[in-house]
C-alpha cells in the first residue's frame, strides 16, 4: 500500500476524511516550504500538495498567481523544486504530490523529470492543463516509477469524460468544485455532492475536493459526501498575514481549526442539510 492510499484510509478508519493543504514551493520565500510542510503535518494535514510556480498558472486565481509570480522571482525552478522534496524526505514521511501544468514537465523532460520524482520521494502528480486523451506518455511513465497520476475532473465533465479520465488515474481523484479558477471563497457550490456522486459511479478512488474551500464549515460539509478536502488559497492568505518569522505556527494554527472539522457527521436518513447550508452564492 502507497503513502497515497494508506493516507486516506488511515482517515477513513478514524472516521473523518482527510485533509490535504496546497503550498506554492518556495513562498514566500525558497526556506519557508521546509519549515511549512512539517508544521503543518504535525498539525494534521494528511498528505501535502506541492505547486511547481509557472509564469501561465490558468487554473489559478490570483492568491496563487501571485505567489506563484513571487517563488519564480525568487529563481524557483522545476530543479529547485526535486531538491526541496529531497530535503523535506528528511523531516517528514507525509505523502507528496506536484502540482504542475505540462510545459515545466515537457521542458524537464518527461521520463527524466518522473524518473527524478521518484528518486526524491514525490508520491504523484496532478497537472492542472492536461487532458485525458493527451495523458496516456506521463501515465506510463509514473506507473513504470510506482506514482500516482491524479485527475482533475470539473462540473462540466460528462459522465463519458469521466469514465475515460478516471481509467488512468491513481491515488485518488480531485474534484474541482466550480467552474472557475482557485480562491478562496464564502460559499460552496450547490453541486459538490451530484459531482462527486457521478465520480464515485466510475471509480473506487477517494475522491478529495477542491477549489472555494477556506472555513471550517466548508470542511464539515466536504466531509458529508467526500474523501477528503484541499484548501490552498485560505492557507496562503493566512501566511500572508503571520510575521516572517510565524508563518509556520500561524499555518499550523489555521489548519488545526480545519482539521477540527474533518469527522464525517452522521445524519438520519434523508437528514443531512448540505444543499440547504451550502447553497452557492
Amino acid at each position: 500500500m502507497n503513502r497515497l492510499t494508506m493516507a486516506f484510509e488511515t482517515a477513513r478508519r478514524a472516521g473523518r476524511i482527510a485533509l490535504i493543504p496546497y503550498l506554492t514551493v518556495g513562498y514566500p520565500d525558497p526556506a519557508a516550504t521546509l519549515d511549512l510542510v512539517p508544521a503543518l503535518a504535525a498539525a494534521g494535514a494528511d498528505l501535502v500538495e506541492l505547486g511547481i510556480p509557472f509564469s501561465d498558472p490558468l487554473a489559478d486565481g490570483p492568491t496563487i498567481q501571485r505567489s506563484t509570480a513571487q517563488a519564480l522571482r525568487q529563481g524557483v525552478t522545476v530543479r529547485r523544486c526535486l531538491e526541496t522534496v529531497q530535503a523535506l524526505r528528511q523531516r517528514t514521511a507525509v505523502p507528496l504530490v506536484f502540482l504542475s501544468y505540462y510545459n515545466p514537465i515537457f521542458r524537464f523532460g518527461l521520463e527524466r523529470f518522473v524518473a527524478a520524482c521518484a528518486e526524491v520521494g514525490v508520491d504523484g502528480l496532478i497537472v492542472a492543463d492536461l487532458p485525458p486523451e493527451e495523458s496516456a506518455d506521463l501515465a506510463t511513465a509514473l506507473e513504470r516509477y510506482g506514482l500516482a497520476l491524479i485527475t482533475l475532473l470539473a462540473p462540466t465533465s460528462t459522465d463519458e469524460r469521466i469514465a475515460r479520465a478516471v481509467e488512468r488515474a491513481r491515488g485518488f481523484i480531485y474534484a474541482v468544485s466550480l467552474t472557475g479558477v482557485t480562491g478562496a471563497r464564502d460559499r460552496l457550490p450547490a453541486g459538490i455532492p451530484e459531482l462527486v456522486q457521478r465520480i464515485r459511479r466510475h471509480s473506487p478512488l477517494p475522491v478529495a475536493v477542491g477549489f472555494g474551500l477556506s472555513r471550517p464549515e466548508h470542511v464539515a460539509a466536504v466531509a458529508e459526501v467526500a474523501d477528503g478536502a484541499i484548501v490552498g488559497s485560505a492557507l496562503i492568505n493566512a501566511i500572508d498575514r503571520a510575521p516572517r518569522d510565524q508563518i509556520a505556527q500561524a499555518a499550523a494554527a489555521f489548519w488545526r481549526a480545519l482539521r477540527a472539522a474533518t469527522g464525517r457527521p452522521v445524519h438520519p436518513p434523508g437528514q443531512s442539510r448540505w444543499p440547504e447550508a451550502h447553497k452557492a452564492g
